[in-house]
């Protein structure tokens, strides 16, 4: 499952979507996640799938590789899902057994719920692989700037945040190579119920977390070593500037919210 996790990864390319404006993506991404939420319909949640499959094979990204991201989180999504499917109550009954039953209402609370984890987790995902964690970093803080007059630490967030998603893969990697070792040493990670399998992640965890807390006092000796001292005063090799693909995105986003919300006016099913 560790090797699944695709989330913090970065893929280089030259697609339309690799050369936006990292702000743009970041502003585009919530503005998608906030038009996952709007949307109340079925076309509506289709349309979403068709504009989200277009930005995938334009970026480059295989989506069989974004399917594998979901892995890590199909336990989740199906849990959401039968928690509705049994427990949301409205609509006529399909199916009953002694408490438990089935609605028309659950069926679709359930879908919807389900759908829009999924398309979080794939917006997440492609925002990550088609944007440089140095690029997620500068974007971040440049969006935060406003803040700053508010005695907000806006670079510190960002630089924190964008480390954090580029440990993700580097300790994936890292937990990999401890569970080979343990395996080899006759450990088991795949066998016996839910307890024993947590049980035998302890001693993978224990050196995970040693080395991450290595791994952080070196990076922190490092940047002290080149005089890091936060944002103030510090230049960038790339400036940042809106260009007309990020406002061709954006045209293209505002389309979809007006279509998803004109489908809820006339409660397009």
């Amino acid at each position: 499952m560790l090797k699944d996790i695709t989330l913090g990864q970065f893929f280089p390319g030259s697609s339309f979507l690799h050369k936006m404006d990292p702000r743009m993506k970041l502003i585009l991404t919530f503005a998608l996640i906030i038009i996952v939420f709007v949307s109340q319909g079925f076309v509506g949640f289709g349309l979403i799938l068709a504009f989200v499959l277009l930005v995938t094979l334009s970026s480059g990204i295989a989506f069989k590789f974004l399917v594998r991201g979901l892995k890590p989180v199909l336990f989740i999504v199906l849990f959401t899902f039968v928690l509705n499917v049994f427990f949301q109550t409205g609509g006529e009954v399909i199916f009953k057994l002694s408490f438990l039953r089935i609605t028309d209402g659950g069926l679709r609370m359930a879908f919807f719920l389900a759908a829009r984890l999924v398309l979080l987790v794939i917006c997440s995902q492609l925002l990550t692989l088609t944007t440089s964690p140095i690029a997620l970093t500068d974007g971040l803080e440049s969006l935060m700037r406003p803040l700053k007059r508010f005695h907000f630490p806006a670079h510190e967030i960002a630089m924190m945040m964008s480390i954090a998603l580029r440990f993700i893969p580097t300790l994936m990697d890292e937990a990999n190579k401890i569970m080979k070792a343990q395996t080899a040493r006759g450990a088991d990670f795949e066998n016996g119920n839910l307890v024993q399998r947590a049980k035998a992640m302890v001693p993978l965890l224990v050196p995970l977390f040693v080395g991450s807390f290595r791994r952080a006092e070196e990076l922190a000796m490092a940047m002290e070593a080149r005089c890091y001292h936060g944002g103030e005063g510090r230049t960038r090799m790339r400036q940042l500037r809106y260009g007309w693909r990020d406002g061709t995105a954006a045209g293209v986003m505002a389309a979809l919210l007006a279509a998803v919300l004109l489908l809820n006016y006339f409660r397009v099913v």
